[in-house]
């Protein structure tokens, strides 16, 4: 049962142990299980590998190896809080949104390159 502090707010599960979020590292290969970077081919991919929660934290997931996955630091802000039946189903999600983002991103970076060709013609 969780345990419930003056303010009605329940506790949340640890954090994991550095040597935890290593060993989840190390399974996956420093690969991200949505996008699938390689977090080993460069230093700036490392930076951004992380461990996430498929059953976040903050809806009672637990920090059991079954339950973490690595993840680049966007695909785990795109996942967020959000609960999916299973990983596929997180993955999918994370897939369709980072390819609805790219779109939006190429279609903005095409109107500012044009806008900025126009204004030095």
């Amino acid at each position: 049962m969780p345990i419930i502090n003056s303010l009605g707010l329940t506790r949340l599960a640890k954090p994991l142990t550095s040597a935890e979020g290593h060993r989840i590292l190390e399974r996956d290969h420093y690969c991200c299980q949505y996008c699938g970077l390689d977090g080993t081919a460069s230093f700036e991919n490392s930076l951004i590998m992380t461990v996430d929660f498929i059953h976040p934290r903050a809806k009672k997931g637990r920090k059991a190896p079954a339950n973490l996955v690595t993840a680049c630091r966007p695909c785990n802000v795109i996942k967020g809080h959000r609960v999916f039946r299973d990983f596929a189903e997180a993955k999918a999600y994370v897939l369709n949104c980072r390819t609805q983002l790219e779109k939006e991103w190429r279609e903005r970076t095409a109107k500012a390159a044009a806008s900025s060709a126009a204004a030095s013609s």
